[in-house]
């Protein structure tokens, strides 16, 4: 039986960090990545033979479980007949069509290959739409790695765009500006002052990028309002959220419609595949309908639409989302009265199936309240958890995932985990 070490060690000798994500490497938690071997349902079970309940589920696109039967069927089959051919078929059309019709503001839909690549066509769409080259971003949202958003803000109400990675050249994130989350008058006062030079707004319209932040109420609406009266492209980056909270996305949750929406690896059932949308006034501008170039040779390719299309069927059962919200809440309540039962004041936020526990006893609704979380607690509650077979996330400022193969029985023994993990680290 190999070793977690070793395979890390190994790794390291040949991928940048041992690893193909940042964060898989543990540096924000300490020790050694666990190596996965196989998972079903709700569990992973790494290298050495140990089986953990999975609260990561691919980073959220896995909302059936891992390797459901009938996304793994399906896949199969569609392999035999090829995997990719570089030419349009009939599946694409059957997926464009099921989500154009499940979310509210898609007229027309276009498949790439990640989030990524869907944010940056997104924001050129809306640039070419408009005319306009400046973008509004969040402090803590991230729309993946492309140069545009990797910016970050320093203090005051508005800060134009410093890059966040090198390489990154300042001249590329300079049309960038980056607001303060859930602050409405920070928006209100920036968009009124420059609103002729701004092409969109790019918004995770549920926060999931540091840690789960939900909007406040009346703060989306307000945005729309706002990006509809200076005549601003507004972009819902779904990435995180489309499919998983409703089957309309956040915008069919609260009833507002963006311009554009991006979407990730749901609607391809955790294969690689993401897609950008809406408006067909601002979609008729995609090559080869019109002028602005997006191309890829594997967008739309037929393993992720098949897998995509079975996800989606499976989550259009009645009941489905009602199912997850009831393991939400059941998780929910069982850490608020470990958390009461400890006299513990951190703060637990959830919307539907996802959620975070935040190391900090200030109300996390921004990144600045994200941040106070104490990430060194953080660290010593993740080891105790994985150390008794729960999986989270290796970083306090990610989300908690439930999927539909999640059963009561395995939260209700993560709650029991959690008690010890939390009464363990108070005593410490």
């Amino acid at each position: 039986m190999k070793k977690n070490s070793f395979l890390f060690k190994e790794s390291e000798k040949y991928i940048p960090g041992g690893v193909n994500s940042p964060v898989r490497a543990f540096k924000a938690v300490g020790g050694t990545p666990v190596f996965i071997s196989k998972a079903k349902g709700s569990k992973i079970y790494s290298v050495e033979g140990k089986a953990y309940i999975d609260y990561v589920c691919s980073w959220g696109p896995l909302i059936l479980g891992h390797a459901d039967k009938m996304v793994v069927n399906t896949i199969r089959k569609t392999a035999g007949d090829g995997t990719s051919f570089g030419a349009p078929t009939e599946r694409e059309l059957e997926l464009a069509k099921l989500i154009c019709e499940s979310i509210p503001s898609m007229d027309l839909v276009r498949f790439v290959n990640s989030g990524t690549e869907a944010v940056m066509s997104a924001i050129r769409a809306a640039r070419a739409f408009t005319a306009k080259d400046k973008i509004i971003k969040f402090n803590g949202c991230y729309h993946g790695h492309s140069d545009s958003v990797l910016s970050e803000a320093g203090s005051g109400l508005a800060t134009f765009g410093v890059p966040s990675s090198p390489g990154v050249p300042l001249n590329t994130v300079k049309d960038t500006i980056s607001l303060p989350y859930n602050d409405i008058i920070a928006f209100e006062k920036t968009i009124r002052k420059i609103h002729d030079k701004i092409a969109c707004v790019i918004i995770e319209p549920v926060a999931g990028n540091m840690g789960l932040v939900l909007p406040k109420e009346g703060y989306l609406k307000k945005i729309r309002e706002l990006t509809q009266k200076y005549k601003v492209v507004l972009i819902f980056d779904e990435v995180i959220t489309g499919f998983r909270l409703s089957f309309g996305g956040v915008s069919g949750l609260f009833g507002i419609k963006p311009d554009l929406t991006c979407l990730g690896k749901i609607i391809g059932g955790g294969l690689p595949v993401g897609a950008y949308g809406g408006k067909e006034e601002i979609m008729k501008l995609i090559a080869p309908r019109g002028p602005v170039y997006k191309a890829g040779t594997l967008s739309g390719n037929p393993l992720a639409i098949s897998a995509g299309i079975a996800t989606l069927k499976k989550l259009k059962v009645k009941g489905f989302y009602e199912d997850l919200e009831k393991k939400g809440k059941l998780l929910e309540d069982g850490v608020r009265e470990n958390l009461r039962k400890l006299n513990l004041g951190y703060t637990y936020n959830r919307l539907g199936s996802m959620s975070t526990l935040f190391f900090t006893n200030q109300v996390v609704n921004d990144y600045a309240t994200a941040k106070s979380s104490d990430i060194s607690f953080y660290a010593q509650y993740f080891n105790t958890m994985l150390k008794s077979g729960v999986y989270l996330p290796p970083s306090q400022f990610e989300v908690y995932f439930i999927s539909g193969a999640h059963t009561y029985q395995d939260i209700e023994k993560t709650v029991k985990i959690n008690y010890l993990a939390l009464r363990g680290l108070k005593k410490k």
